[in-house]
């Protein structure tokens, strides 16, 4: 089990649940059912109702041929999101912060969580310059349909997940500029795929531009997105076009580069 002060509310359902993962964990060849309800002293009724939730949800295989339990491979694909998503952080962190450096505004790296982009890393303008601060922080969601960060994932997304998303977009309209058609933004997440970035232009927030590009892993797969924000005094149209979303693709690329990326990967094959 899980050491450490042990909380005065610990749900009895999830204690057990651990409990025959953690269990389960421990026997390569599996057990059965018996065997699983005498290690962790419960009824067979008890853990045989667990055992078929969590099968239901595959985090628990049933041999067809020894009837025994082993772990399932929604174990592995959650590792596999918490693994990528730690080497993305780790391996993007130093480029962030010479981005930042260099344009000296607000760098944001963010994954896909639930339909919404979540912020995993935040490297800040310096703050002796003044005037606009980003409000953003680590864990917090935004909206994939106004974001730059977001349109970056949803243009790498299949067709019936972004179909999903919007369906909603109608009623959350940020700004006047946020865009709500479904049609309008299909044809603007082509043009992503085509440029290799997008731009939020006061999509979310008045008086603010973003510009993102993806980061890809060694099957280009994009993994996450990351963006320089700020000021629409500062990130004007030109000096995006000029040279920010050149400095953006390039610091995406080189963060993918060291992921496994290669030019010759064809993300969209």
């Amino acid at each position: 089990m899980t050491k450490g002060k042990k909380p005065a509310n610990l749900v009895q359902t999830i204690t057990r649940t651990t409990l025959i993962l953690e269990t389960i964990g421990n026997y390569p060849s599996g057990l059965s059912l018996g065997e699983l309800s005498e290690i962790i002293e419960l009824p067979k009724g008890t853990t045989h109702r667990l055992l078929t939730s969590l099968a239901y949800f595959d985090f628990i295989r049933q041999d067809k041929a020894s009837k025994h339990y082993h772990l399932g491979f929604k174990l592995v694909e959650l590792g596999n999101h918490l693994l990528s998503h730690i080497d993305v952080r780790k391996e993007a962190h130093p480029y962030l912060i010479r981005l930042g450096d260099d344009v000296q505004e607000t760098v944001h790296l963010v994954v896909l969580d639930q339909n919404k982009a979540i912020y995993i890393d935040k490297v800040d303008f310096n703050p002796k310059r003044g005037g606009l601060q980003m409000v953003s922080s680590l864990g917090s969601r935004i909206p994939l349909h106004c974001s730059a960060v977001g349109k970056v994932l949803m243009a790498d997304m299949p067709e019936t997940d972004v179909d999903m998303i919007l369906q909603n977009v109608n009623s959350d309209r940020r700004t006047r500029n946020t865009i709500t058609d479904p049609f309008e933004m299909k044809q603007h997440l082509q043009m992503i795929r085509t440029t290799g970035y997008a731009m939020d232009d006061e999509e979310n927030e008045e008086g603010v531009r973003c510009v993102a590009a993806p980061i890809r892993n060694e099957i280009g797969k994009v993994v996450a997105a990351m963006s320089v924000s700020g000021p629409t005094t500062r990130m004007t149209i030109e000096k995006i076009d000029e040279s920010l979303k050149f400095l953006v693709t390039e610091t995406a690329m080189r963060i993918s580069r060291k992921l496994g990326f290669s030019m010759g990967t064809d993300p969209y094959r």
